[in-house]
């Protein structure tokens, strides 16, 4: 047994048992490199990785590897998502080395960390022999090895570095170019971006819902609701249980990398609410409440918390971890299971070559509406719906016999405030209590368990012990999180306790020469080189969920600071944006400039009733805020009238004359 049997991280137990001499990333395992004078082996993965389990089964749970990592190398294992940080800095050398990244990701360094060698998932033979061949030349010919540490940490100094721009005026002509660029990738057949593999990036349809909405262009619009359509057709979505899978392998959507993760069911419940909202899609509904229904069931813990992710592994009927194994039907076995109704299931989840993935194996997928596919069967869409849930109903019951895929029971903080958001959105768009309490609960759970009496944050959360000091993304998630159960409670705590999260996160992440947030506090150990996270990916760059956050609370603090550091932010990114879906939540907050932007406050006994009509809509480019009683927010400061529910509609720092009228107001905003 190595060092890894004494950490909490699911996927560092995974490795526990491995003849490897895992050690885990502290202080004294690389002192014991710089003592010994060995190169370090650092890799990285995380719980729900297929292809880490893959390396894993073939290399670190073999003998003859082991020997030789164990012979000359410090090795140490690294679970992605407790250490994005980590992660992040050798991504980047990874990345600089062979021209793409992912998991499982190996990296070899000197004993100081910096890297000399790396790449993604390696074979048994190919691993070896990198490594024996490292090791000769660190021996007998260490300055080439020096060399190219230098050149390559010079590189990855250079890219920690982001333009300055001090323009003041916002070019919006900018957001109609980059969408007109963008738009020769978009597919038109299953929507989403035109090749393989396909990711989600809820972040992009969140920006083109809001741009096509916003610039009444009914062809970005079309274009997210096939998209949005054609995700929750199934193979990607599980239709059966609700919630969606990491990436599709195919152009359709439909043959995903089974894990389930946190992030991307909370940012896709925020995204199917908003597109909800918008155009009172039947289908939409049905994600989002399957979806919450699903994390409610797996995910949800007694104390209020959210574990972060299920495996795309699972055990097959002969005992064998097998990816999918807990998702994918063969024909006879639904034959079997509905002998009446076969024919007509086929039909709505296509048991045929278009649904077929291999060995026998279907992954369920509509290609059509209920009401084409009605149409075509000369029964009624009510006949149809009817059926197609008690289908499920039944495929459930099945599938729950089977052995379930392996659960990642960490807490991920800034994961959790996502799916807290998902949560807030959700009772906006349907009005559910349930939402709200389970929404209450996760942020009781974050102020109780993750917010330290130093008013610092931690990362992870798991057996009762809140570790690791919090990242960027934490802060960044919590805050805005935070300002989401404002917009639904009006209940004054929220803004007061995202407020307090920004401060710190000034006093403990901002770097003034970067004119950026760090990603790692001022008071953690330095990495190798310092890392701004400005890209948006699969979740959007904390630094932008920061500039989301700022122009907020601008607002409602009158608060010019925030306003003046969100806009720098903003001016710097926009001018270097060559391909907007890296960069769309940074367009979202070049919105919040526009001259569409406007605030409203609703003031008064009857304001909650208000907002929930108010919250049912489409309103992207409205900032709410509201009071019951008066309130300490600057924004709404002598604004409360106890007789009478106003309302005032403000703009460029003016506000209209206070109404009574609720209907004029509905009308000004535009529903």
């Amino acid at each position: 047994m190595n060092e890894l049997h004494l950490e909490t991280s699911p996927y560092l137990l995974q490795h526990a048992n491995n003849p490897v001499h895992w050690k885990a990333w502290n202080e004294n395992s690389l002192a014991l490199a710089k003592k010994e004078n060995k190169l370090i082996i650092i890799s990285i993965g995380y719980s729900a990785c297929h292809w880490c389990h893959v390396m894993e089964h073939e290399s670190f749970e073999d003998n003859e590897v082991a020997e030789t990592m164990n012979a000359h190398f410090v090795s140490i294992k690294i679970d992605r998502e407790e250490r994005p940080d980590i992660d992040a800095v050798y991504m980047k050398a990874v990345q600089i080395m062979t021209g793409h990244g992912g998991w499982p990701m190996n990296v070899v360094t000197l004993p100081d960390g910096r890297p000399i060698w790396g790449g993604t998932y390696f074979r048994k033979n190919d691993w070896i022999n990198s490594l024996e061949r490292l090791q000769e030349i660190y021996t007998e010919q260490p300055q080439t090895i020096f060399d190219y540490a230098e050149k390559l940490n010079d590189g990855l100094q250079s890219l920690s570095i982001i333009s300055k721009n001090d323009t003041a005026d916002f070019n919006f002509e900018i957001l109609e170019t980059l969408v007109e660029k963008w738009q020769r990738s978009f597919d038109w057949d299953f929507g989403g971006m035109a090749r393989a593999p396909k990711f989600m990036m809820p972040v992009n349809y969140e920006f083109l819902l809001r741009f096509g909405h916003q610039t009444k262009n009914q062809k970005v619009l079309d274009f997210v609701n096939l998209t949005l359509t054609k995700m929750a057709y199934g193979g990607l979505f599980d239709t059966i249980d609700g919630g969606f899978s990491r990436y599709s392998v195919d152009m359709k959507w439909h043959v995903p990398h089974f894990e389930k993760m946190l992030y991307d069911n909370g940012q896709l419940v925020s995204l199917y609410c908003n597109a909800y909202k918008l155009t009172k899609n039947k289908l939409y509904k049905e994600v989002i409440e399957k979806t919450l229904s699903f994390v409610e069931k797996e995910w949800l813990t007694k104390e209020g918390s959210f574990y972060s992710a299920l495996d795309a592994d699972s055990l097959n009927e002969d005992n064998h971890l097998e990816e999918g194994a807990f998702y994918v039907w063969k024909k006879e076995e639904l034959q079997l299971l509905l002998p009446d109704d076969f024919e007509l299931f086929s039909v709505v989840f296509n048991v045929n070559d278009f649904g077929h993935w291999e060995h026998g194996n279907f992954v369920l997928i509509q290609n059509q509406s209920l009401e084409e596919i009605a149409a075509k069967q000369n029964i009624s869409v009510e006949t149809l719906e009817q059926k197609k849930k008690l289908w499920e109903q039944l495929l459930y019951a099945e599938r729950e016999k089977r052995s379930k895929p392996r659960l990642d029971d960490k807490c991920l903080t800034s994961w959790n405030a996502i799916m807290l958001k998902g949560f807030a959105e959700a009772y906006k768009a349907l009005g559910n209590q349930n939402y709200l309490e389970i929404a209450l609960q996760n942020a009781d759970f974050i102020v109780n368990k993750i917010w330290t009496p130093e008013g610092n944050l931690r990362h992870s959360y798991k057996d009762g012990k809140a570790t690791i000091n919090g990242f960027l993304e934490d802060y960044a998630h919590v805050i805005q999180a935070f300002i989401s159960l404002y917009e639904i409670t009006f209940d004054e705590k929220w803004l007061l306790n995202a407020k307090q999260l920004t401060d710190y996160a000034f006093d403990n992440f901002y770097d003034e020469k970067a004119q950026f947030f760090s990603f790692t506090s001022h008071k953690d150990e330095a990495l190798i080189t310092a890392h701004f996270e400005v890209e948006d990916n699969v979740i959007p760059a904390s630094n932008s969920v920061m500039a989301d956050a700022l122009f907020r609370l601008s607002i409602y603090f009158e608060n010019s600071y925030y306003e003046k550091i969100c806009q720098q932010m903003v001016q710097n990114i926009v001018p270097t944006v060559d391909y907007p879906s890296a960069f769309s939540n940074w367009l979202n907050v070049l919105l919040h400039f526009s001259e569409q932007n406007k605030e409203l406050a609703i003031c008064g006994s009857t304001a909650l009733e208000h907002l929930k009509k108010i919250n049912q809509k489409y309103l992207p480019n409205i900032i709410i805020a509201g009071n019951l009683k008066t309130s300490s927010i600057p924004f709404l400061q002598n604004r409360y009238s106890e007789n009478e529910t106003l309302f005032y509609l403000c703009q460029n720092k003016t506000c209209q004359k206070p109404t009574t009228d609720f209907n004029e107001i509905a009308k000004e905003i535009g529903i």
